[in-house]
């Protein structure tokens, strides 16, 4: 009778190149690790590739893993930088992003006065959440999701991104106003086809 290996044999099988070791770590984190990285990503194709892209990290650099804190901590914070290199990466589309979204921004703004009326407490559910999230410019949602799920501090977001303080906090205060819009918007769009 087999029993499953802990996870320091794993770890010592991915450290020896084992493929059922890689796997079985693999199989163990891709949900959580995709999650993270929908949060970041614009599309689920997009988010798939960053997963992959982060466990081959993962398997190249488990030697650093020191075992101080989790595994599942460790693995996170590895798909984290990497939606951070891939923002950066992109930094020069994100501007040119930003000076598109300005009108954008602006209209939601008037919208959202013409619309105190509508309630603002719906339901909603995990996917609604993402999906609004993805609908953000790549700014806002790495700022968004560093500030709400990574807890990072906005000083601590501006120096990761290069921005400064002040930006770090509008963005995420307009991220904030467009996922109102985008999942307020979204519901009522919803509602209308039911």
């Amino acid at each position: 009778m087999s029993t499953e290996p802990s996870q320091q044999e794993l770890i010592d099988g991915c450290l020896k190149g084992d493929n059922r070791s890689q796997h079985a770590i693999y199989k163990m984190y891709y949900g959580k690790m995709k999650a993270v990285c929908l949060r970041y990503a614009s599309s689920t194709d997009e988010a798939k590739d960053m997963v992959q892209d982060g466990f081959i990290k993962v398997f190249s650099s488990l030697e650093k893993f020191e075992g101080n804190g989790s595994l599942e901590g460790w693995i996170r914070r590895i798909m984290v930088n990497l939606s951070i290199d891939q923002y950066r990466k992109k930094k020069h589309t994100v501007d040119l992003d930003l000076e598109n979204s300005k009108h954008y921004v602006e209209e939601s703004a008037e919208e959202e006065e013409e619309n105190e009326q509508e309630p603002d407490i719906y339901d909603f559910q995990p996917h609604h959440i993402v999906e609004a999230m993805q609908q953000l410019t790549p700014v806002y949602r790495t700022v968004f999701n560093l500030y709400v799920f990574e807890n990072f501090s906005h000083q601590e977001i501006s120096e990761k991104l290069g921005i400064s303080l002040g930006t770090s906090k509008s963005n995420y205060s307009k991220a904030k106003k467009n996922m109102k819009k985008i999942l307020l918007k979204n519901k009522i769009n919803e509602a209308n086809e039911s």
